[in-house]
């Protein structure tokens, strides 16, 4: 037990909580100690009846059943892998910037779950994360499934399909990367690589709840510099049937790690 403590004080502060609420508010579910349904997005009941509670427990809420567990771990492990690497990657020492970001795709993956009647928003959020790192290391040779190895570029899109081979729907993926496409061209693309004006900056507030640490200085001047990453050593191919865990979706870090 001690190794699992030790564990999950190692993870960074912002994906820390993230993590376990994402467990927590679906095991309460589970267990019944609140009715499911008052977990998940209802845009009738949020705009006419003001459960403004909603849109934060339907990003963290996941149905928990026999045909939907392996798809909520894969995802979990989405969100530790990938929050992780940006929180101590390209955000690291701007927990104002990160917090900023995912409010920033929170807020229109919220939005657009109002206008499409979705009641479920953890995937999009995950997925919008994992596409801001995808475009941070591009050009980072990534393994997946049975030996495939490709860009970092295409892992969002490749995970678009994996989940609808397991899952049965693309939407929340497709919304997530769109929501995550969105935000780095704001951010980045547009003002710094086409010269146009930004629309985008972490309110001042957030620097002083959350300040910039190691002598970093508040907002992004650029992009993280991507350098040329060695390949990935295969996971050995394995399949969600009998891989061991020897797979790996991505470079660098493994549950547990």
């Amino acid at each position: 037990m001690s190794d699992i403590g030790d564990w999950f004080k190692s993870i960074p502060l912002i994906t820390r909580g993230w993590f376990a609420a994402s467990i927590a508010v679906p095991l309460i579910g589970k267990l019944g100690l609140i009715d499911p349904r008052n977990l998940v997005l209802r845009p009738d009941l949020f705009l006419k009846r003001f459960h403004l509670w909603r849109p934060v427990t339907a990003t963290l809420y996941f149905p928990v059943y026999p045909n939907t567990g392996f798809l909520f771990l894969v995802n979990l492990y989405f969100l530790y892998n990938y929050s992780t690497r940006l929180e101590t990657g390209a955000f690291d020492g701007r927990p104002a910037d990160y917090v900023f970001m995912l409010l920033f795709n929170w807020i229109c993956i919220v939005i657009t779950g109002l206008l499409m009647d979705m009641q479920l928003l953890m995937i999009p959020l995950i997925m919008s994360v994992l596409y801001i790192w995808a475009q941070f290391n591009k050009d980072m040779i990534v393994s997946f499934w049975f030996g495939t190895r490709f860009k970092a570029h295409y892992l969002p899109w490749v995970i678009l399909i994996f989940n609808f081979i397991i899952g049965g729907s693309f939407v929340n993926e497709l919304i997530g990367n769109l929501v995550g496409h969105l935000y780095f061209f704001l951010m980045f693309k547009y003002p710094m690589d086409l010269g146009g004006r930004s629309f985008l900056s972490t309110p001042q507030f957030l620097y002083q709840l959350l300040p910039t640490r190691r002598g970093g200085v508040s907002g992004f001047g650029a992009p993280p510099a991507r350098r040329p990453a060695p390949q990935e050593q295969s996971g050995g191919g394995g399949g969600g049937g009998g891989g061991g865990g020897r797979h790996n979706w991505g470079q660098g870090f493994r549950l547990g790690d």
